[in-house]
């Protein structure tokens, strides 16, 4: 028998069974932590903010209406949490950003971690609003329209901030620029 799709989860949560919204996380955790994760760089703020979006999504999972899949409502759930817990980042002191060491490992598993590493603190170079499309298109292969539909945004917007967000994350890969010292060209309106 097939597993139940998202719709029937909830629809099976809304109608009392306990048991139907620990499937729909099971499902998408580990999506919704790659998510955060890529946003705000450090595993305990993603692992925060994971728990957030489920939270957020139970509280206000009477009021999902259906006209997107569960999984765009889910992103733009989440994404909107990065943004929070970014701007609240913002507000704290500024504190060295922090070195993420990666273990050591044999062959070339050393090579790919740190390579992961380098491109991650990259990553948190690139503007918010880029780096949101950069990880929902480039790493988890949400199509175009579904990330539209996330982040409220036309279409032809999130192929701009995904262009916008490439160049950036290939500029701060090189070193040109540290955090923030973007032009207004580059950031964009849109």
């Amino acid at each position: 028998m097939a597993d139940p799709s998202d719709e029937e989860l909830i629809r099976r949560h809304l109608a009392g069974d306990r048991s139907a919204f620990g499937a729909l996380v099971e499902r998408h955790q580990r999506r919704v932590y790659n998510l955060t994760y890529r946003m705000l760089g450090r595993p305990e703020d993603a692992a925060d903010a994971t728990q957030d979006t489920f939270v957020t999504c139970m509280r206000k999972l009477a009021g999902f209406r259906g006209t997107s899949a569960f999984t765009t409502w889910l992103h733009r759930v989440a994404v909107n949490i990065c943004y929070d817990a970014l701007r609240k980042r913002s507000r704290e002191i500024p504190v060295e950003e922090e070195e993420h060491a990666s273990e050591a490992a044999p062959g070339d598993l050393a090579e790919e971690s740190a390579t992961a590493v380098d491109v991650q603190r990259a990553l948190l170079r690139v503007p918010e609003e880029f780096r949101a499309v950069l990880v929902l298109h480039d790493v988890q292969g949400v199509p175009y329209q579904d990330i539209a539909e996330s982040l409220g945004a036309p279409v032809g917007t999130v192929k701009s901030r995904l262009h916008r967000g490439r160049v950036a994350l290939a500029r701060a890969l090189r070193g040109e620029h540290g955090r923030g010292s973007h032009t207004s060209k580059e950031r964009g309106t849109s």
